[in-house]
Parts: C-alpha cells; sequence; structure tokens
C-alpha cells in the first residue's frame, strides 16, 4: 500500500518532511525566469516554463533528503493550460526521482463529479480502446464537506490503484476555527470530521499499521495535534503550517505516535525560496534548509521519547 511505501521512506531517508511545490513566480530565480522569458516570451508558456525548470531544480535538490514532494495545484492552474501542463510534468518527474506525490487539490463534491477529480488525480480514464493516467499523484488532499457521498468515490482508487487521501480535519489557517471549531453538543465539528476519517480509514490498513487515509492537521494548533493523535491512531498527519506560518519543531511533537511516526511535515516557503537574501543558489540554499529542518524534528522527536530510527 501507498502508506507502507510513505513509511518505509521516512525511515529510510529519516526524515518525515515533505517539500511543498507552490511556485510564485516573483520568487523564481532571475536567471531561471530571464531564460524562460528569453526562449518563450512574456507568456503563459514562459511562466510554465520556468516554474517546471525550478521545481526540477528543487526535486533533484532534495529527493534523496525526503520521501514527497506536494505540488498546490492552485500555483499552477492561475497559468491556464501550460500551468497545468508543468504541474502533470511536475508529478512524473517527481515520481521518476521515486518521491511521493501528494496533489494538493483539495477536492470534494458528489457522484459523478466526484469519480471525474478521483479518476483525473488518482485512477485512469478511458479513450476508446486506451487507457490514460491524467495526473501523476499517489496521494490527493480532499474536502468532507460533502460527507460519504464524496469519499466513496475516491475511495474506489485508493483501493484499486493503490493510492491515498488525505482529508482536510483541523487546517493550519488562523481562521479555521469560524467553521472546524464550532461546539455541536458532541464535540467540535474538526473532532467530527475526525471520527469519520477513523471510520474511513480503518476499511483499509496497511502492513506498517498506518491507513492510506489520512488527515490533514495544522503545525499552528499544537494541542488539537495531540488530541487529534489519540483520536485518528492509524492516519498518518500531513501537518502544513511549519516554518513561514509559524509552527515549530516542537510544537509538531503531538502528531507523531510513540512510535515516532504517523505525520509527515510541510514546508513550502521555507525550503523553496531559502536562497532569498543569502546569496546562494536556489537548489543549495533548499538542501541545506531542509537538512535544517529534519535536525530539528528529529531532535525534538528524540527529545520526547519518540526515535523512530
Amino acid at each position: 500500500m501507498i502508506c507502507d511505501e510513505l513509511i518505509k521512506q521516512i525511515i529510510e531517508k529519516k526524515s518525515p518532511i515533505v517539500v511543498g511545490l507552490d511556485p510564485r513566480l516573483e520568487s523564481m530565480p532571475k536567471a531561471l525566469l530571464e531564460a524562460a522569458f528569453e526562449q518563450c516570451g512574456e507568456t503563459l508558456e514562459g511562466a510554465a516554463e520556468c516554474i517546471l525548470n525550478f521545481n526540477k531544480g528543487i526535486i533533484d535538490a532534495v529527493a534523496d533528503l525526503v520521501p514527497a514532494v506536494k505540488p498546490q495545484i492552485a500555483f499552477y492552474e492561475q497559468y491556464g493550460i501550460p500551468g497545468l501542463t508543468a504541474y502533470s510534468e511536475t508529478c512524473k518527474y517527481a515520481r521518476e526521482k521515486g518521491l511521493i506525490v501528494i496533489a494538493d487539490i483539495k477536492r470534494g463534491d458528489i457522484g459523478t463529479t466526484s469519480k471525474a477529480y478521483s479518476l483525473a488525480h488518482l485512477g485512469k480514464v478511458k479513450v476508446g480502446k486506451n487507457t490514460y493516467e491524467p495526473f501523476s499523484a499517489d496521494y490527493a488532499t480532499v474536502n468532507p464537506y460533502l460527507g460519504d457521498d464524496c469519499h466513496k468515490e475516491f475511495m474506489d482508487e485508493v483501493k484499486s490503484h493503490n493510492k491515498g487521501l488525505f482529508i482536510l480535519v483541523k487546517t493550519s489557517n488562523p481562521t479555521s476555527g469560524q467553521l472546524q471549531d464550532i461546539e455541536t453538543g458532541e464535540g467540535k465539528v474538526y473532532e467530527h470530521v475526525a471520527r469519520m476519517v477513523k471510520n474511513w480509514g480503518e476499511q483499509i490498513i496497511g502492513e506498517s499499521g498506518y491507513s492510506p487515509v489520512g488527515a490533514v492537521v495544522g503545525a499552528t494548533y499544537p494541542k488539537e495535534l495531540e488530541t487529534l493523535r489519540k483520536a485518528m491512531p492509524r492516519a498518518i498527519f500531513l501537518v502544513p503550517g511549519y516554518g513561514a506560518q509559524g509552527g515549530k519543531a516542537e510544537d509538531i511533537v503531538g502528531a507523531f505516535n510513540e512510535d515516532g511516526l504517523g505525520a509527515i511535515v510541510n514546508n513550502s516557503r521555507g525550503i523553496l525560496y531559502a536562497f532569498e537574501g543569502t546569496g546562494m543558489g536556489y537548489q543549495e540554499a533548499a538542501r541545506e534548509q531542509t537538512l535544517n529542518m529534519k535536525e530539528a524534528i528529529n531532535q525534538a522527536l528524540v527529545n520526547s521519547g519518540k526515535k523512530y530510527w
């Protein structure tokens, strides 16, 4: 199962880190941007060319240090079809380098629409006598707001194509509590979602003891992390909010089970744009920042008695 592969890579690389590939054209290295514009002009194609080359450079720099990358599709969609091509090629390149790809798409709908999302990002589609994999991803993020009618469509691909999901439970943004923290009389909304994720995940458990149905729980809410860890013991947590959003290594220890596993921590801006103001090349800076993050998280886990290697 994909969850077993993720846990295996975390242990082998001693790295519960996912690099978020959220490309911002205004933050691109000047040389890459100029080269792309010289080749394609100041066009959507030029933007996509720069983004793809940047992503490949980041992937090359960190592929031996992390188990996974997480491209956020919105950063590609804004550049139209060329941007989506860059997204697709990024996913393919990451998998060629042996990385697990988490498609951060936050989809959520019902019926045939939900099935179409699932086929696009996790499954395969038939065109006449041919079969194609539209986007090369291993996991997808899913919004659970529409309940079982959304989730059951994605579960087909999880089971038949060895894929995984990360369900939004308690997100890292400051206003997440407007809905997620509402008291219902039987707990807060995010606690209800956690129970749903637990029930969905228990349908399929890998040899590692974890499920391919995971949860998104933000680093900016350490107390909630601990509570939700107990509520979903077999779910792998995707933990955003580390670094630029304020989450620190000591804040995310509660995301991990006593075995030191069960979570993967995302860092996007802190790694992608670590070169800014340093005089370092973007690949060198990204690698150094990834190593620093790895050391900080592993030390925090050791300090808490959760060493996993």
